[in-house]
């Protein structure tokens, strides 16, 4: 029995409105107005391409730190509200990014 049962059993006369139907989807992240930065550093000399300025929850950073490793099969990590992507993919992640609606910046050459 789930949550949604239990609940039925216990408010028979409860009818649920739109409102209580649409749930938000796990890939459903908070866009912001402001543009996201995308810049490349080289650390320890290796290329690393990073992302910063997203206002929302860190939650909804991590899941999409999380979405643009598994797509562009790299390496990578969420320190300091920053995503950090191992390797030089300033254009994809660029164009991900576009595809998700968010607004980006790039930052340096």
């Amino acid at each position: 029995m789930d949550l949604q049962d239990q609940l039925k059993n216990l408010f028979p006369d409860h009818v649920p409105s739109e409102d209580d139907q649409q749930e938000k989807t796990p890939n459903d992240i908070w866009i912001q107005d402001e543009p996201l930065l995308c810049k490349y550093e080289k650390r320890k000399g290796k290329p690393q391409t990073i992302i910063a300025g997203y206002t929302g929850a860190d939650e909804d950073f991590k899941k999409l730190a999380k979405e643009l490793k598994t797509t562009l099969s790299v390496g990578g990590s969420f320190k300091n509200d920053e995503i950090i992507i191992q390797g030089d993919y300033r254009d994809k992640i660029m164009q991900i990014l576009k595809d998700k609606g968010f607004k980006v910046k790039r930052v340096g050459g």
